[in-house]
């Protein structure tokens, strides 16, 4: 039974895991997008989110708390000057894991996990309506002669 057991260990030592962690976070946030294990896109959406979201207020101490985790200076401008400016009135779920298949040489199921706000594909702008179908209509030449008229032939 696995009760209580929320962390994923990735089969790795506890400063393995958090150092694996810091440097994925830190790529996907200098790149806006990473391929990765679906388990290592997981285990780092359930590290990277809650530090975006300490990044929308930009107070020291929570810059300090994000430095304390990430460990790296860029990233952590980045994160405080671009990211939250793009993410600032989003509620929650910033990153988005995209499956890719099988890995040739292992066989490991392989994912893309990228900043939602970022990716062009998906966005839906704001001002913009939807299009409806046009169609063509039927033209009349090969029009079915109307019901009525057969009824009438029937009842004489």
């Amino acid at each position: 039974m696995r009760h209580g057991k929320k962390v994923n260990h990735l089969s790795r030592k506890t400063a393995h895991r958090k150092a694996l962690l810091s440097n994925m976070s830190c790529s996907l946030i200098e790149h806006k997008r990473i391929n990765t294990t679906v388990a290592k896109a997981k285990a780092l959406k359930q590290f990277v989110e809650p530090l975006i979201t300490k990044s929308k207020q930009d107070t020291t101490h929570n810059r300090r708390l994000v430095f304390a985790k990430l460990r790296s200076k860029d990233a952590v401008t980045e994160l405080f000057r671009d990211v939250a400016a793009k993410i600032g009135d989003r509620p929650g779920g910033y990153t988005r894991i995209i499956k890719l298949g099988n890995r040739l040489g292992d066989n490991a199921d392989m994912a893309m996990i990228e900043l939602v706000d970022y990716n062009e594909l998906y966005k839906i702008e704001a001002g913009a309506k939807k299009t409806s179908t046009r169609r063509r209509r039927r033209s009349k030449s090969s029009s079915v002669a109307p019901v009525a008229d057969t009824k009438s032939n029937e009842e004489e």
